[in-house]
């Protein structure tokens, strides 16, 4: 994204090298926010009208006023789609709490800070889809509303980064020795034919991808069940899957070094990615 890449902040369209906020942003200093991030296919965004329930459930969990309705929320979606020079985007929503002195409390009277931005949308290649990703595992040491899609992202880039040192792309979660979810990814097991769900809890956020694979997989007959999912049963999985707005559906193929499966995407992956490439 370059300096000239039109941006929105509060109203106004205007170059990202123009975007100002203050350095009392509740953002900024307490990371006091929500995001969303929508894919854009062909200009066509993907699922929005889930995207902006998820953020209106976000904004309703923090206290923050959403400040536009679904529809304004969509019209501005479509221009800033509009705007960006890309056929295929990734849309960046984020509203802070605004601008107040520093203090805990949530501050009265102040009007919620609101920024977008579009990037390209990067998508799994080729050769990741054709022969899956390596990933590590860690503990999930997060805090206990992973459900709310918070800007406040400290416990997922120090878990990231640990996939990052070991050249993987992701890192898998597990609390209590049950899986969770990655880093910045929902992850899916496949037994015996049959997709393993973690818990849609707060402690794993509602990934729009995940919902929509879940989704497919009924469409496409292919059973699902959603209950806790032991580490055991994770290490001993056909398959693993990764789901995310940019990976959309992606195999694991190996694992903390070892294959998952016979170390290559298996047959229901290869089903589901097909069929999601149709829904776009």
């Amino acid at each position: 994204m370059n300096q000239d890449s039109v941006v929105y902040l509060n109203g106004v369209f205007k170059p990202l090298s123009e975007a100002k906020i203050s350095v009392l942003d509740r953002g900024f200093i307490f990371g006091d926010g929500v995001y969303e991030v929508v894919p854009v296919y062909c200009r066509r965004p993907f699922r929005m009208v889930q995207h902006l329930k998820r953020l209106e459930n976000s904004l309703a969990a923090v206290g923050i006023p959403n400040p536009k309705s679904a529809a304004e929320w969509k019209t501005l979606f479509m221009e800033m789609v509009r705007q960006a020079p890309y056929e295929q985007q990734a849309v960046y929503l984020q509203i802070t709490r605004g601008v107040a002195p520093r203090d805990h409390g949530f501050p009265h009277g102040v009007t919620p800070t609101v920024f977008m931005m579009v990037n390209p949308l990067k998508t799994p290649t080729p050769e990741q889809i054709e022969q899956g990703v390596a990933c590590v595992s860690a503990e999930d040491f997060r805090w206990h509303r992973c459900d709310i899609k918070s800007i406040s992202l400290l416990g997922n880039v120090l878990l990231r980064q640990v996939s990052v040192e070991a050249e993987a792309t992701e890192t898998v979660l597990f609390r209590d020795g049950f899986l969770t979810e990655a880093s910045s990814s929902n992850i899916l097991a496949v037994k015996k034919g049959v997709i393993l769900a973690p818990p849609r809890d707060h402690l794993i956020l509602p990934g729009i991808s995940c919902e929509a694979v879940l989704e497919f997989a009924s469409m496409l007959g292919i059973p699902v069940e959603t209950r806790p999912v032991p580490r055991e049963e994770v290490l001993t999985a056909d398959e693993l899957w990764l789901t995310s707005s940019g990976k959309e559906v992606l195999a694991v193929t190996m694992l903390d070094g070892k294959p998952v499966g016979d170390g290559s995407p298996g047959p229901v992956f290869k089903k589901m990615w097909a069929y999601f490439q149709t829904q776009k």
